[in-house]
């Protein structure tokens, strides 16, 4: 197949969103599909369509760039098929205020009109796609970064056993991945432990200035290291130390981070909110946790904390989900058969009724 791929900004930047379109890439051009990236944001308004309207057999657009593309895509005639891959809706963003939420919704909406199938990274965004309009659908779940996982249960269960509750936090300094309520429940946390912080500062950089003065504030800074952004074989170290990796966020529409750290046996604190339960086993290989609920962090935190066979049950049972998770081959064989289908079937949904009408 011959397939654009549109994204908003710089493909290497840090999200998993990003680090799904990338394999996605590598994986459909190992099957010997070619790939073109077009970074939209590089793109002025006036040459969107001369420069997507092509013959590719499959547009693929990640669905952040659901605001420029709105008015753009039913004019195009040229590509065989455009597919949305949606990570996460914006819409869902608790931490935006209603009014804001109703407004995105509605642009998102008027978006996934002008498509004719989404590829969705979990059961729940494929849900809340089915909520704003009528599409074909495929649910194409992230993998996480190891084949095979590179830890045994035997040193899982040896690490439970040594020394302080050994907890990370991975993902970039915004208020929606809860780390301020992390630090409010390690505050409230009796015996021995530390925290590493991984993530960029710079995405919002007066909140993680905030989250440095919170920590001297709740006095537990002594045992917090904000490492900033570490390369992989770093965050890879981190995983391996760690005991439990709490990223309690408002919402997650996948969780890839808590895949990545279950890779390691690491349990994962988990949100609620979104698809994490479509891995994420509340009690059985890691918890699932309402947002801005620190007395709740608090109390699985200490848990683990003072059972260390139950650290060790969680671990071993958290390395065991990762082992049996689908790796990214199926992932791109999923979506490369739902696109292949629906080049074949010609998909019926609004973006196919009304693309190609002229402005």
């Amino acid at each position: 197949m011959d397939v654009g791929l549109v994204v908003p900004d710089d493909l290497e930047a840090t999200s998993g969103g990003y680090r799904y379109d990338r394999r996605l890439i590598t994986e459909l051009e190992d099957r010997g599909d070619d790939v073109e990236v077009i970074v939209l944001s590089a793109v002025p308004d006036d040459a969107v369509r001369a420069r997507l309207d092509r013959p590719f057999d499959v547009l693929l657009q990640d669905e952040l760039c659901y605001d420029r593309l709105a008015t753009h895509n039913r004019f195009f005639e040229a590509p065989g098929l455009v597919v949305s891959i949606v990570h996460n809706l914006q819409s869902d963003d608790p931490s935006l205020a209603s009014r804001k939420r109703e407004r995105i919704r509605d642009r998102e909406r008027r978006y996934l009109e002008t498509v004719e199938a989404a590829v969705c990274t979990s059961a729940h965004t494929r849900d809340r796609v089915a909520e704003l309009v009528d599409l074909p659908t495929t649910v194409a779940r992230p993998a996480g970064r190891h084949e095979t996982v590179p830890v045994d249960r035997s040193a899982v269960v040896a690490r439970a056993r040594e020394g302080p509750l050994r907890i990370a936090f991975v993902g970039n300094l915004v208020p929606r991945k809860g780390l301020e309520a992390l630090l409010e429940a390690l505050s409230r946390l009796d015996g021995d432990w530390e925290l590493t912080v991984v993530g960029s500062p710079d995405t919002n950089p007066a909140y993680a200035r905030r989250m440095r003065e919170r920590a001297h504030t709740l006095e537990v800074a002594d045992r917090v290291e904000f490492a900033g952004r570490v390369p992989d074989d770093a965050l890879e170290s981190v995983y391996e130390r760690s005991h439990v990796l709490a990223v309690p966020s408002r919402h997650e529409a996948f969780g890839m981070v808590y895949l990545e750290a279950m890779e390691f046996g690491v349990v994962p604190i988990a949100s609620r909110n979104g698809g994490a339960s479509e891995f994420v086993a509340d009690g059985e290989n890691g918890f699932l946790v309402a947002p801005e609920a620190p007395d709740r962090i608090a109390a699985r935190l200490e848990e683990l904390a003072t059972d260390r066979d139950r650290l060790a049950t969680l671990g071993a049972r958290a390395l065991e989900t990762a082992a049996a998770h689908p790796w990214w081959t199926e992932t791109a064989e999923s979506v490369r058969s739902f696109l292949q289908r629906g080049l074949e079937e010609e998909f019926e949904s609004p973006g196919a009724e009304s693309r190609g009408t002229s402005p």
